[in-house]
């Protein structure tokens, strides 16, 4: 008896098996967050809706590669932002959650070279201390707009900001651009802030 095949045929039919439920843990845990996220739109008053898959834009970032997937669109009225994308993404630590503010650019075309835009911040000490300035690096173009909006530069100091992490991408292929977060329920500052991101982000 080859007791390697025996054992190896086991973890195969055991893996085929939890397969299916921890994709399925993962669409309502993904769903969970979706639903958590438009309730706190709700909350601070901005005008959101939930929306259903189909219309491309849940496309608009995740790479299956990198086991990212959409778990869900939330439309925005009345400001720079069209909708924000719930990501997940699936790694060695378990799954995370990113949140994709969509911004609508006429100007973002193939025929253009963009690149990816982040922030940097500057503390008093090397890890612990308190945010002292803050500047951005990438595009050159879009850099600059953001470095020069001294108004975003004040609200990004504040203690409070509760933006870790900004990341800004174009996507040429749909004509948008994505300003990348870690998860977190925002509040209306942050929600405030990030449209003004998403002012310099639609003219880029």
């Amino acid at each position: 008896m080859n007791w390697d095949s025996i054992i190896s045929a086991l973890v195969a039919i055991l893996v085929l098996a939890g397969l299916p439920l921890a994709l399925l843990k993962r669409k309502k845990a993904g769903a969970r967050k979706k639903e958590e996220l438009f309730q706190r739109l709700k909350e601070i008053g901005a005008k959101a809706s939930l929306m259903e898959q189909g219309d491309g834009r849940e496309k608009i970032g995740p790479s299956r590669a990198s086991g990212q997937r959409s778990e869900g669109i939330i439309q925005l009225e009345g400001g720079s932002i069209d909708s924000i994308n719930v990501i997940s993404t699936s790694g060695e630590h378990g799954l995370n959650y990113f949140l994709d503010y969509l911004v609508k650019s006429p100007n973002i075309t193939r025929s253009r070279t963009l690149k990816r835009t982040w922030l940097i911040r500057k503390r008093s000490l090397l890890l612990w201390g308190r945010v002292v300035d803050v500047r951005w690096k990438g595009d050159k173009s879009l850099a600059q707009s953001l470095n020069f909006d001294y108004r975003l530069k004040d609200r990004l100091l504040k203690p409070d900001a509760g933006l870790p992490g900004i990341r800004l991408f174009p996507e040429p292929g749909q004509g948008y651009a994505r300003i990348r977060t870690p998860y977190a329920l925002p509040s209306t500052e942050t929600l405030e802030t990030l449209d003004i991101i998403a002012r310099h982000a639609r003219s880029w």
